[in-house]
């Protein structure tokens, strides 16, 4: 078994590898036809293969409906069956972070099936701020961010019972190709909901901080829903994607990671194209 896992990330690993290869050929080609068709300079660092790229767009089409990608391949299952969720903690954690990590975000009371799983870590207490760790098996992504601005249940005024129904989710803001990614990675923890359900849990992203909210709600009339928010609530902020598991993390490949220290890292965003 362990050797058929080892057989199945390499594969992919290396499907992945190519997939790279051949979007990076496409982007340059993309230019090139651009620079083209609007009668302007080729970017210098595409002219010594401006001829290449040129002599090839002849063979492209604009086919390609139905071609998979890596993506296939880690979300292949995802809504067929119900996710396994395994949530784990530091040693020694805080009574914080223990009520945190029993607080039934994606784990629905009836959650059963899935041939893989996701695997959530949270490490060290809750002040002032922590990591978070989501591994999606059996081949990855790990993301990791930064946990902060921690408000939990019970700090929260006027709450609402908890619904264990599965959420209903929203993702407002990825609109990147990193913000998608991104969004997979989060919405593929939960199991799809049923139309009856009446919990609901958001994902919104400003200026690349994710914000996290939880709530119920209830129909007053035809028109109008009354939501009350179950908490806890808290911000996420990505600083790292890594290819494979979390048992991989020494010799995974990093996928995108983010630079802090660049001249224009606080002036850029990530997640968003806007």
């Amino acid at each position: 078994m362990l050797r058929r896992e080892a057989r199945l990330r390499r594969e992919y690993l290396y499907r992945k590898a190519r997939e790279d290869a051949q979007r990076s050929v496409q982007e340059k080609k993309e230019r090139v036809k651009r620079a083209l068709e609007e009668n302007q300079l080729i970017p210098t660092e595409l002219r010594r293969e401006a001829l290449a790229l040129q002599g090839s767009l002849e063979f492209d089409d604009a086919g390609g409906e139905g071609v998979t990608s890596h993506v296939d391949d880690e979300y292949r299952w995802a809504g067929v069956e119900d996710p396994k969720i395994m949530i784990t903690t530091s040693r020694d954690p805080s009574s914080r972070l223990k009520m945190f990590a029993k607080a039934h975000l994606v784990r629905p009371a009836r959650g059963r099936g899935s041939s893989g799983c996701s695997h959530g870590r949270v490490s060290d207490s809750l002040s002032p701020t922590v990591g978070l760790i989501v591994s999606h098996l059996p081949f990855g992504p790990t993301a990791y961010f930064t946990l902060c601005n921690v408000v939990m249940r019970h700090d929260i005024p006027d709450l609402g019972t908890m619904s264990e129904a599965k959420p209903h989710l929203i993702t407002h803001g990825f609109t990147s190709r990193l913000g998608k990614r991104v969004s997979d990675i989060l919405r593929y923890l939960f199991p799809v909901p049923k139309d009856d359900s009446h919990r609901v849990i958001t994902f919104a992203n400003q200026d690349d901080y994710i914000s996290f909210r939880h709530h119920v709600y209830k129909k007053t009339d035809h028109r109008n829903v009354e939501l009350t928010e179950v908490g806890p609530r808290f911000e996420l902020k990505l600083y790292m994607i890594r290819l494979g598991t979390l048992e991989q993390e020494a010799t995974a490949d990093v996928e995108w990671r983010w630079h802090p220290y660049t001249n224009t890292a606080r002036k850029r965003v990530f997640l968003s194209t806007e």
